[in-house]
């Protein structure tokens, strides 16, 4: 019997990644996909898994913000549209059989249940796929670094960055043939070269909780299964004893 790498996760989602090849917006056969390989790997396994998702195919408070608008208003706007892809997503979900709960960290009671730390380790351990909305509730924060503070509080084994590349490279391999992809990385290296895989105030969260991440392609089919089986897929970050053991 396979046993998984990792018992609890959080998946992270960014906003682009619901928007498919049209670049903003929600494709709903790409939502439909993801949903999918979600319900297949809670059909196969005992694990539990908690998403949190951004908000970029929809708004971005930091583009908000540098064409005159206030940050912090800008960055609420953003929440917001955390949550209309968590609600999407739900419904994707449900529509595979995963029983689901969105937690919005800005309290809307009537389209989610506010974050409360226990209820969605509850949650969790009654097998039902937690949606984290809304960022942390803050603005100047990112929903990175959401992930890595949701993935401390609910205290997961691994996040899994879901992108739209195979990993982490030392330049854009998009617009760059050439570029090179790292198969590990230690916190200290991700955070000296600056290659954008999370923001610092993220990366420092999870060094200090010593929280692996898995950066890897969402689009090909059964990669979430494989991130969760600990299967070398993608980029590896962790501490200079994790890269070691792998």
């Amino acid at each position: 019997m396979i046993t998984p790498k990792y018992r609890r996760v959080i998946l992270k989602l960014s906003g682009e990644a619901l928007a498919g090849a049209q670049g903003y917006g929600i494709d709903p056969a790409i939502v439909a996909y993801i949903a999918s390989e979600i319900g297949d790997v809670l059909q196969q396994f005992r694990v539990q898994i908690a998403v949190v998702v951004g908000g970029g195919n929809i708004w971005r408070g930091v583009a908000g913000s540098a064409k005159g608008m206030d940050r912090a208003a800008a960055d609420y706007m953003g929440m917001l549209a955390t949550v209309i892809n968590a609600l999407a997503l739900q419904d994707a979900l449900e529509k595979e059989g995963v029983p689901t709960r969105v937690q919005s960290a800005i309290e809307m009671r009537a389209v989610a249940e506010p974050y409360i730390r226990r209820r969605a380790i509850r949650h969790l351990e009654k097998g039902r796929v937690v949606i984290f909305a809304a960022g942390t509730g803050n603005p100047y924060f990112s929903t990175d670094t959401t992930a890595a503070l949701r993935a401390a509080e609910i205290e997961a084994d691994a996040i899994l960055m879901a992108k739209r590349v195979d990993g982490v490279y030392d330049a854009d391999p998009l617009k760059h043939p050439g570029a090179r992809k790292f198969e590990t990385l230690t916190y200290i290296d991700m955070l000296n070269l600056g290659l954008g895989v999370m923001d610092a105030t993220a990366a420092s969260l999870c060094m200090e909780n010593g929280i692996p991440i898995v950066v890897f392609d969402v689009n090909k089919p059964g990669n979430i299964r494989k991130a969760i089986l600990g299967e070398k897929i993608g980029t590896y970050i962790g501490s200079e004893v994790q890269c070691a053991n792998l």
